[in-house]
């Protein structure tokens, strides 16, 4: 074993490097604690918050600590009833978690709760290990997923604000002084206080750039807009199989694994429904609960595509045993966006892995979602495809209005319209006329309908 000294003076043992070995994964152990009492963080008196069960939560807790790979040693719901200042658990189970981590070799404890940085400084030391809080492991996530220099730069900026919060005095250089100028120039600035000031110099900088290319991002918008295309955009908690549907829709090949987090940087696509109407879809990053304030205003960028869009499919994992607790936290993020999750006017929610529930689960599920006091979910498999018929069909009625039965003829010097027809309409009959004229019943859209007509007038006026 190597051994290396930290920067507070202790003693780690670390494996030897050996040039071609595969390095072994990260051992970790991960700690869900669960408070009896949850103090409320919101203004939203309205509802009560749903609770999430503690299986659910251990189970998501594990997903995010697989999503970079941890080798997970041991896992642990834990029931708190008074949390403590100084290390959020008990005394007893620090020393229990602490002799874990020993005997396993843990070289990272995940604690699934927000730490303050005097908690978290507390328990690594008792651990001797490094700890990460939920918001800490979210972030390395992201690190992780982000491919885009976009995607990249938002990372870097929610971790640097984080990291700013973490810069609490555990190691004794950071009591050293810089002098000021001559003897009465004053004892300067801390060594922590330079942490911060290079700290916020990197987050301005990092700001800028963001700027920039949030700019980039408008202009690319405002292109879209001279192309009046409507933007459909998908969102839902992680994992809910946003990017499976997007590529149902489109062909494309989005990264979709059944994995936290696997689509981290916006994509865009452009779709034709089935009775011609382009639309753009968008795929956006995963939500999920207890999202820092701070995370989402580094995403912003990216969630703009969410509030700018025409219509949003608020997707769920209707097969998830803490769907509606998943819901509310999505329409909580929507809500921070400006985006109300109640408009059925712009909101379509949409049931995914409905092919996962038995048919008594399935049909008592829907017979709930259609009890008459709002829009009734649109139920699909984004793997099997079930489903996703229904939903272009309302997706192309609420940008282009119901579909209307429309005859037209078409004289010779129009034929070239023929075409655009059978791309744009659902063509019922076509019968061909003595003189050389056609005409055609169809099915389109209010607005293909609008087109067709403004076509023809056009072209009757040349």
């Amino acid at each position: 074993m190597a051994r290396e000294k930290d920067a507070d003076g202790t003693v780690r043992g670390k494996p030897a490097h050996h040039p071609g070995a595969a390095e072994a994964p990260t051992r970790a152990v991960v700690i869900v604690p669960v408070l009896t009492r949850q103090p409320r963080n919101d203004d939203d008196t309205s509802r009560p918050r749903l609770t999430r069960s503690a299986e659910a939560r251990h189970d998501e807790a594990v997903g995010l600590a697989r999503a970079i790979d941890l080798d997970l040693i041991h896992t642990a719901v834990v029931t708190v009833n008074d949390p403590r200042p100084a290390t959020l658990l008990g005394s007893g189970k620090v020393e229990e978690f602490a002799e874990i981590v020993k005997e396993g070799h843990a070289e990272v404890v995940i604690v699934d709760h927000p730490l303050t940085p005097v908690q978290q400084r507390n328990l690594e030391k008792e651990f001797n290990a490094k700890v990460l809080d939920r918001t800490g492991l979210i972030l390395e996530i992201f690190g992780e997923r982000a491919r885009t220099k976009e995607g990249t730069l938002q990372v870097e900026l929610a971790h640097l604000n984080y990291q700013k919060g973490r810069l609490v005095r555990s190691w004794t250089h950071l009591e050293r002084q810089r002098g000021g100028a001559g003897f009465l120039g004053g004892p300067g600035e801390t060594q922590i206080e330079s942490d911060r000031r290079q700290l916020q110099e990197k987050i301005i900088k990092l700001k800028h750039e963001l700027e920039t290319v949030r700019r980039t991002r408008d202009l690319h918008r405002a292109k879209r807009k001279k192309v009046p295309f409507p933007v459909v955009a998908i969102v839902g908690y992680t994992n809910a199989g946003k990017s499976t549907l997007f590529n149902k829709l489109t062909g494309a090949g989005v990264l979709a694994q059944d994995m936290l987090f696997a689509t981290l940087d916006p994509t865009l696509r452009r779709v034709r429904l089935p009775h011609g109407t382009p639309i753009i879809l968008s795929d956006t990053v995963g939500f999920i609960s207890d999202l820092p304030t701070h995370l989402i205003a580094a995403f912003r960028a990216t969630l703009e595509e969410v509030v700018e869009a025409d219509l949003v499919l608020h997707l769920r994992d209707i097969s998830d045993p803490d769907t509606a607790a998943q819901a509310e936290d999505v329409e909580r993020i929507l809500a921070d966006l400006g985006v109300d999750a109640g408009d059925t006017k712009r909101v379509i929610e949409v049931w995914n892995k409905i092919d996962l529930l038995d048919e008594g689960n399935r049909h008592r599920l829907l017979a709930d979602g259609a009890d008459g006091s709002k829009e009734p979910p649109i139920a699909v498999s984004a793997v099997s495809g079930e489903g996703i018929d229904v939903l272009k069909a309302v997706i192309e009625t609420r940008m282009a209005g119901e579909l209307q039965d429309l005859t037209v003829t078409i004289e010779p010097a129009q034929f070239g319209l023929v075409d655009w027809l059978y791309r744009n309409g659902d063509v019922v009959s076509r019968t061909d006329n003595d003189d050389g004229s056609a005409t055609i019943s169809l099915k389109a859209t209010q607005s293909a309908r609008e087109e067709i007509e403004s076509r023809l007038r056009r072209k009757n006026n040349g």
